[in-house]
């Protein structure tokens, strides 16, 4: 996401144990040798009772009509059998279900979930069966049959079979597996959970396909709550969050038939960042078990083998939903064939194209797991997600169902015009121009389609780029503002006025590589075993490449994986943000108030302007104790974590110093907080100043400075250092005579020594000993400097806080828990979701 759903991730094996696997066949436990209930696979198993007890075909079909797929439905008003002929019992289909139209607050295209199932034979009773793929042998033998005995799977229901027609199809009634809620096959989470009530539940629409059966059930569910917003924030439109009566909406149950033979699957390398199906594998050649993962992606071959570039046998297309407002499809299809650059560098040319979802066909159905759909859902939420559907078995993507909340276009107007509005004349007023907000679009549907292709995020995307090249235009104009997309890197506030570099981010060199890595075919490889080392060699081109790096997601230690960042060097990068943010802050009042209106939007542009200035502190904290981590490999590099160095950890704070703690009245001119609220702005200064102290003073980071000192020595830049820097930057108004204080200075001091306290308590962690040696400090800072205070406010200031250190220090064991302190570490905004603000989710 911006958001998918979770997804879990295996770990590659050494390759020395791979290549001892490479000549054992792959298998699946569940594949071997008779299951437990009768029936094998490919094969439905014999009948061992008379049929005298069935129906007659036309007896049992009388009234009833036929809607003929490779399961075919019979319908009569609320009653549906299915007729599965024989061959396909024992056969692999996946089970979607989705939301197709909810109560306020919901939005279509939710997923329930996906399941593999099978439909066995057991006498005259047809078994339906939950299929799991969490454990598989690699190996023949007695290791197989184990595995298959320690992993049956679960029946779901039994169906009585009603009648046998000449074909040998049979016919069951399914009705109360979609009239009911079957705990495996579940929709009630989708209505805020509750019971579905059989009376006011009925069957919408039935459609079956070669391949599939399309069911749409009009469901009621009572006892819930109402349907959440799945980023916060209560309950939907006209209702409260609160428990609710009933709640109806229309299901949609998709069943597809998988392949026989399932695509050949990609063992997952963390070096190289996919979405994959992680499962634990057996083997005679291995002592022990193994987490294996293939990754998800795809199936798309090659129409030409023996060609370097060829067009698919089947390309990658994405459906632009009906309910997607006319004036973005153009970006939306944009977006998404954006991609098709890097799937040059995998081979394939015209390998993902987008259309448009017939309107005035009455099969089509937005819901299909057949088709890969972006939807759009008319919710005040801003965000947008990128889910897809796999097969486990092999980690093939089916499909995608990719989700554009409304308010997705006003979180990136703000975004845009904080970071690239001094850039950008078109954003130096509200609304921006239909093509600037269509641009900022296409960069989003890029990103989640992305997610959809197997891409997870990337962190390090960013900071593998040097700051300064992201003022020059030839460089960003061939690869964007990052390495990749996938990174939460927004737009370009790096460059300066004149530059002329590019701003909104492209397709990258990574994206290019990560596509590639999964998807260029590698000839005559038989198995996944045989593609181990072709993949080693490709994702070892990262040691002398950094362009090409990955790490899952953001890590909060090191500063090169940080969300909302750019560029190798916090400090600078941040520099230039804070310099863009001065310019942009003069086109509030001029650009964001029209006639008549209220302050609401500026206020909404003005966060953002702060937000955005949050943002760069968490990425210069981040140096401050920071480890950089690369995934280096045996033979594939060198160290895995490198400390910053003791200079750029100084500088961090240095920076700190200059741009936060020495207050940055810039960010609150008269003209524009006197229209927003009472306080001049000075609990947004306090709590931005409070965001940096705390995060630079938090137990994880002390700790590894302290860690620090076992690689840096006496060069370390250690705790004493920094509280000495810190303490300079909030109490360097204090020196000399006949100085005065003014209301930011004081509020940070106070809050500053306040914060203190709490770490001296004698149950707190690694901070206590640093806190309490400077508040010693202070004690005597504090006493000396009252009595040179210029004027009466400054002195009883003064004072105070010399009583209050006192008190603390005589009375360690009275202050408040460790837990009160305002130590949070300031965090951009990221996490599961793509998007939304203030989520370390992203």
């Amino acid at each position: 996401m911006w958001g998918r759903g979770e997804i879990m991730r295996g770990t590659m094996c050494s390759l020395a144990v791979l290549a001892m696997l490479a000549i054992a066949p792959l298998g699946f436990a569940q594949d071997e040798g008779p299951r437990p209930g009768g029936g094998r696979p490919g094969g439905g198993g014999a009948a061992q009772n008379s049929d005298d007890n069935l129906l007659p075909w036309d007896r049992a079909t009388e009234g009833y009509t036929k809607s003929a797929g490779s399961v075919s439905v019979w319908r009569k008003d609320d009653s549906l059998y299915f007729e599965i002929p024989s061959a396909l019992l024992g056969r692999d289909f996946l089970w979607q279900i989705e939301a197709k139209e909810t109560p306020s607050g919901g939005y279509n295209g939710t997923a329930a979930g996906d399941s593999v199932v099978r439909w066995d034979r057991r006498e005259n009773r047809i078994l339906l069966r939950k299929m799991f793929f969490n454990n598989r042998a690699i190996s023949d033998g007695a290791i197989s049959r184990a595995v298959a005995q320690s992993n049956v799977n679960p029946i779901v229901r039994a169906f009585p079979i009603r009648s046998v027609s000449p074909e040998g199809n049979v016919l069951i009634d399914v009705s109360s597996i979609f009239l009911s809620d079957v705990p495996e096959l579940s929709a009630r989470q989708l209505f805020g959970g509750g019971n579905m009530d059989r009376s006011r539940t009925f069957v919408e629409r039935v459609n079956a396909f070669p391949e599939n059966v399309n069911i749409d059930i009009l469901a009621t569910f009572t006892g819930g709550a109402a349907p959440a917003n799945p980023f916060g924030g209560g309950g939907g439109l006209g209702r409260g969050a609160g428990s609710q009566p009933s709640n109806t909406g229309v299901v949609n149950h998709s069943i597809v038939l998988l392949p026989e033979t399932p695509m050949m699957g990609r063992l997952f390398d963390s070096r190289v960042g996919y979405f994959s199906n992680r499962y634990t594998a057996y083997t005679n050649d291995f002592p022990g078990t193994k987490a294996e993962a293939f990754i998800n992606r795809y199936r798309l071959e090659k129409k030409d083998p023996s060609a370097a570039i060829s067009e698919p046998v089947k390309p990658i297309v994405y459906y632009i939903s009906p309910e997607v407002p006319e004036k973005w499809r153009p970006f939306v299809k944009a977006g998404v064939e954006d991609w098709n650059e890097a799937f040059e560098a995998a081979g394939f040319r015209n390998a993902i194209m987008c259309k448009e979802a017939p309107e005035n066909d009455p099969t089509w159905s937005s819901e299909d797991v057949r088709y890969s759909m972006i939807r759009w859902a008319p919710l005040p939420i801003a965000n947008a997600m990128g889910p897809s559907v796999t097969d486990p078995r092999s980690g093939e993507i089916i499909s995608a169902h990719i989700i554009m909340w409304h308010d997705v276009l006003k979180l990136g107007d703000q975004w845009y015009f904080a970071q690239s509005s001094a850039n950008d004349r078109r954003a130096q007023s509200h609304p921006f121009p239909d093509e600037l907000t269509g641009e900022l679009l296409r960069f989003v549907v890029a990103h989640e389609v992305g997610h959809t292709l197997g891409l997870p995020h990337n962190g390090k995307g960013s900071a593998m780029v040097p700051t300064e090249w992201l003022r020059d235009p030839k460089w960003t104009n061939e690869n964007g503002t990052a390495t990749t997309i996938m990174d939460y890197a927004r737009f370009n506030y790096v460059a300066q006025p004149g530059d002329g570099a590019r701003l909104i981010p492209k397709i990258g060199p990574y994206d290019k590589f990560s596509i590639e890595w999964g998807y260029k075919p590698i000839a005559g490889a038989s198995n996944p075993y045989a593609e181990v080392m072709t993949l080693d060699k490709w994702a070892a081109q990262m040691v002398d490449n950094p362009m090409l790096r990955f790490y899952d997601n953001f890590n909060s230690a090191d500063p090169t994986a940080q969300s909302e960042a750019l560029g190798d060097d916090a400090v600078k990068a941040s520099t230039y943000g804070v310099m863009n943010l001065k310019r942009s802050m003069g086109y509030l009042l001029p650009g964001m108030v029209k006639l008549g209106e209220d302050y609401s939007e500026m206020n909404r542009f003005w966060g953002s302007l702060t937000s955005q200035m949050r943002t760069y502190i968490g990425h210069v904290v981040t140096v401050v104790g920071g480890v950089e981590q690369i995934d280096y490999r045996g033979g594939r590099g060198g160290d895995v974590y490198h400390p910053v160095s003791p200079q750029r950890q100084k500088e961090a704070v240095k920076w700190i110093v200059d741009n936060v703690l020495t207050t940055p009245t810039w960010m609150v001119p008269k003209d524009i907080t006197n229209k927003l609220g009472s306080d001049g702005g000075t609990s947004q200064v306090l709590a931005m100043q409070l965001s940096a102290l705390g995060g630079l003073t938090q137990d994880a980071r002390l700790t590894r400075m302290v860690q620090n000192q076992v690689h840096q020595g006496s060069a370390a830049y250690t705790v004493p250092m920094m509280m000495r820097d810190i303490r300079q930057g909030v109490f360097g108004s204090v020196e000399g005579r006949n100085f005065t204080l003014d209301v930011y200075q004081r509020n940070l001091q106070r809050a500053y020594v306040q914060a203190l306290m709490p770490r001296m308590a004698p149950d707190a962690t690694v901070a206590r000993p640093y806190a309490v040696a400077e508040m010693e400090a202070l004690r005597a800072l504090l006493s000396s400097a009252a009595g040179r205070a210029g004027d009466e406010e400054s002195r009883i200031h003064l004072r105070d806080l010399a009583r209050m250190a006192e008190w603390a220090l005589a009375n360690p064991d009275k202050v408040a828990p460790p837990a009160a302190a305002a130590t949070a570490a300031p965090q951009g905004r990221g996490g599961m979701s793509c998007w939304i603000c203030d989520h370390h989710l992203l």
